[in-house]
C-alpha cells in the first residue's frame, strides 16, 4: 500500500521567519502536532508541538508572566525547527514508512512530491487507522 493512500492531505505550514506567537495560534486553532516549514514551496523543516513547548516559557499564558517570558514568543521558526527532516516520496510504500518510524525518533513523516514540495503528512496513527480497517 502506498503512503499517499494513508497520509493526511491537510498540511498546516509556516515560514522560516514566522514568530512562535504565530505557531502558538496555529497549534491552538488546528489541533495539529506538527507544522511543515516551507520556503519557496519546498519542505525545509518540521516544527513539532514538543519543539515549541521546549522553546517557549511555561509561564507565557500565566498572569505572572514577565516580559522575558512573553518575549520567548518572538523567537523565529528557523531557530527551533528540525532541519533536514526525514521525508518520504508519495510513491513510497507502507513498509518504507514503518521502517522510518522504527529507525528514527520521529512521530510524523512529511510526504513530498518529486520537487520536495509537501503534499501530505503521515503519522503512526494514520497507519493504525488503516490497519483497523483491514479484515
Amino acid at each position: 500500500m502506498k503512503v499517499s493512500k494513508l497520509m493526511s492531505r491537510r498540511i498546516v505550514s509556516v515560514n522560516m521567519d514566522d514568530t512562535l506567537s504565530k505557531v502558538k495560534t496555529l497549534f491552538q486553532e488546528n489541533h495539529f502536532h506538527h507544522l511543515m516549514v516551507i520556503h519557496e514551496g519546498r519542505l525545509m523543516g518540521v516544527l513539532s508541538d514538543r519543539d515549541f513547548l521546549k522553546a517557549v516559557s511555561p509561564k507565557v499564558d500565566m498572569i505572572a508572566a514577565t516580559k522575558k517570558d512573553i518575549a520567548t514568543l518572538n523567537k523565529r521558526v528557523h531557530q527551533i525547527m528540525t532541519r533536514k527532516p526525514i521525508f518520504l516520496n508519495q510513491d513510497a510504500n507502507l513498509k518504507d514508512a514503518v521502517h522510518v518510524f522504527n529507525s528514527e525518533k520521529i512521530s510524523c513523516i512529511p510526504i513530498v512530491d518529486e520537487n520536495e514540495r509537501p503534499i501530505g503528512v503521515l503519522s503512526w496513527r494514520d497507519i493504525f487507522r488503516a490497519m483497523e480497517k483491514l479484515k
